[in-house]
């Protein structure tokens, strides 16, 4: 299954964003800032990469849901949507 490219599109920018957030915890890290502020951004970083792997999942079930195994295909895709929880 192949996944539209014009629906990728934001997922692949929110990705970039998180890799983004991601180096500035590891600055942050480097620096010695607080915990606190640490775990916010990682929270951030987590939330955004969940969200793109349920856009990815959620872009993958139309295409799985009209096909004809789709049984097969459908719990795959639950497997791994659960995966992301």
């Amino acid at each position: 299954m192949e996944l539209p490219a014009e629906e990728m599109a934001p997922v692949v920018n929110r990705i970039k964003r998180a890799r983004g957030q991601l180096d500035g915890v590891v600055r942050m890290l480097e620096e010695g800032r607080p915990c606190e502020e640490i775990v916010t951004q990682l929270a951030a970083v987590s939330k955004a990469l969940d969200r793109a792997g349920f856009a990815v999942i959620a872009s993958g079930l139309r295409p799985c849901a009209a096909a004809d195994d789709s049984e097969l295909d459908l719990k795959r895709m639950e497997r791994l949507f659960l995966s992301l929880a």
